[in-house]
């Protein structure tokens, strides 16, 4: 773990080092002071003792600069940090956080239920025979939204799959160029459908099939294959690059094919 998560010194140490590092090389003791809540007589010990330690070197009177040292020193305790973080978030606050669901079934506050996810939306089933569980907070009729808590396991699911399909620009050709008879069928299999550019939007009201969105294409495909859907993006080939570069970013599975 961290020693700035273990003892007050060993943070505020850190802390005054972050305030010298943003505001090398003229340093305002007072300033320090204030931003870390301790007197500018304790931030003079500290420097004093970062000097000391070669974390920190003295260029003049008020003028000081992290050395290598320092910077290395900041680095350990920033990862130990972050990692300390991801494990509450992660792995305590997951387990204790509330979440809506959909019940499948009635369900009774304090209940037992297996988790699944259901055209992209998490859906809850009395009973634990499921590999992920969580217990009811409330009260809920079949159909209806329910709050879970306490979540064990993992949400046996596949990720979807993400097809782009480009449209030439309106100046070669746009929705006009279009075979419809290849884009058809995709359209039919897919859990969503979205559109990026104009060209796209018409070619989609031209197969009466309004976008799920117009809008944000690549990031509402990425979320949609997160939660197991598949995804139809048609996009203007102006806009493809955007699209895709935001399903690489979460780490999504995508192939892109013409129109």
């Amino acid at each position: 773990m961290s020693g700035a998560l273990e003892d007050k010194r060993t943070a505020t140490r850190f802390r005054i080092l972050v305030e010298i590092a943003d505001r090398q090389p003229a340093v305002s003791q007072g300033e320090i002071a204030d931003a870390v809540g301790v007197t500018s007589q304790a931030v003079s010990e500290y420097i004093r003792d970062l000097v000391d330690d070669e974390l920190v070197e003295k260029e003049g009177r008020s003028r000081y600069r992290v050395t290598k040292e320092g910077v290395d020193w900041l680095f350990k305790e920033a990862n130990a940090i972050r990692r300390f973080a991801d494990h509450v978030t992660e792995d305590i606050l997951e387990s204790v956080q509330e979440d809506a669901a959909i019940a499948t079934d009635d369900i009774e506050t304090g209940e037992t239920v297996t988790l699944s996810l259901r055209a992209g939306l998490l859906h809850a089933t009395p009973g634990d025979d499921g590999p992920a569980i969580g217990v009811a907070t409330t009260d809920a009729e079949a159909g209806t939204d329910v709050s879970v808590t306490g979540f064990e396991g993992v949400i046996d699911y596949t990720p979807g799959r993400v097809t782009v399909y480009q449209v030439p620009p309106v100046r070669d050709g746009g929705s006009r160029r279009v075979d419809e008879s290849t884009l058809a069928p995709a359209l039919d299999d897919a859990d969503v459908v979205v559109a990026a550019g104009v060209e796209a939007v018409v070619t989609l009201r031209r197969m009466e099939r309004d976008p799920a969105v117009a809008v944000a294409a690549g990031a509402v495909a990425t979320e949609a294959a997160a939660r197991g859907e598949d995804v139809v993006v048609v996009a203007t080939t102006d806009a493809v690059g955007r699209v895709t570069d935001e399903l690489r970013d979460g780490d999504v599975s995508y192939e892109v094919a013409d129109a």
